[in-house]
């Protein structure tokens, strides 16, 4: 009888179910982005009521009190929506345990993939611009073809106009 430790590893992902939880685990990242977000402003806000700040910053930069509560408040909500991914992703990987080493098998396929495939950005133009770098955009076999082709038309624009 097999332990679980091993029929965990033993999990075999083919590309589309690869994308399919690339992109949940996209969509985790942002909602608790947005989660993380709303949670820290309102402790921001809250926090921030009780103290002083205000005077402070306003003695300090010579800023508007109104000015520095509400920078105050959007730094609040920008290190929440900045902790959100991370949130997500620690979520997501409970969620999907299982899954987890396959995705990052297929993780490292890919993106060494998309190393070998993509063009040389020294040559970027306003006119022939590099199409999609990282491959972010890609969410399906599909899109991975698309991308190729993009890729290749942009080698192809290159060659034409540079030499």
């Amino acid at each position: 009888m097999q332990s679980t430790s091993t029929a965990k590893e033993n999990v075999k992902l083919d590309w589309d179910s690869f994308f399919k939880l690339r992109a949940s685990r996209r969509r985790y990242s942002l909602a608790s982005s947005i989660a993380t977000s709303l949670a820290s402003t309102t402790a921001g806000v809250q926090i921030l009521s009780g103290q002083d700040l205000e005077s402070l910053g306003a003695q300090v930069m010579g800023l508007d009190p109104f000015v520095v509560l509400g920078m105050a408040t959007a730094a609040c909500g920008a290190v929440g929506w900045l902790a959100g991914p991370m949130v997500g992703n620690g979520i997501w990987g409970l969620v999907y345990r299982r899954f987890k080493p396959s995705v990052a098998i297929k993780e490292k396929e890919f993106f060494d993939r998309i190393r070998q495939y993509r063009v040389d950005p020294s040559t970027n133009s306003i006119s022939n611009p590099v199409p999609d770098y990282y491959g972010e955009k890609i969410g399906s076999v599909k899109g991975y073809r698309a991308w190729l082709k993009d890729q290749r038309a942009y080698n192809r624009k290159r060659r034409n106009f540079i030499a």
